[in-house]
């Protein structure tokens, strides 16, 4: 009984140290995904992927390749150690906005479809955006929010203009 009036307590009214935790799930969802997604374009080459972004059109593939690979790398590792988060986030939702409308918007909403069941087992349709949309949203809740208490923002020295009372 005492542990479910200590999950209500801290559900409906979280105190301020609580808080400050709770970004940290979302920056490392999102920072290891970004860091994950750059370190397979890098493995394969940016190069390959430079042809993906050509066969959809996208204007100088092979330089945005480049781009597109090094946002998600740095972007990653300063949303996991929490520093520069709404400078990182810019070039970040850039990427992330144009694979939702030059690849996930086609395939609606959900990112998990079964294709088809057969004997060898499940199949599963293309991606759609929500998952887009889930990173988008945690590197808005990230930018605005600030990245929490475990961060190198958290202990990084202030500047004198943001140390001055106002």
């Amino acid at each position: 009984m005492r542990f479910i009036q200590l999950l209500s307590k801290i559900a409906f009214s979280p105190s301020s140290s609580a808080a400050d935790w709770a970004p940290l799930p979302i920056r490392l969802i999102v920072g290891f995904g970004f860091l994950a997604h750059g370190y397979a374009k890098l493995s394969r080459g940016p190069e390959s992927f430079g042809i993906v972004l050509e066969t959809l059109g996208v204007p100088e593939p092979h330089l945005l390749a480049w781009l597109t690979t090094l946002v998600e790398l740095l972007g990653g590792i300063a949303v996991l150690a929490g520093a520069f988060i709404p400078i990182a986030s810019v070039p970040m939702a850039i990427v992330l906005l144009t694979a939702l409308f030059t690849v996930h918007s086609q395939y609606g909403f959900f990112s998990v479809k079964f294709a088809e069941v057969t004997e060898a087992g499940v199949r599963f349709g293309p991606v759609g955006y929500e998952i887009v949309l889930l990173y988008l949203g945690g590197l808005i809740t990230l930018a605005v929010g600030g990245p929490g208490r475990l961060s190198l923002q958290a202990v990084l020295p202030r500047s004198k203009a943001s140390a001055r009372p106002r």
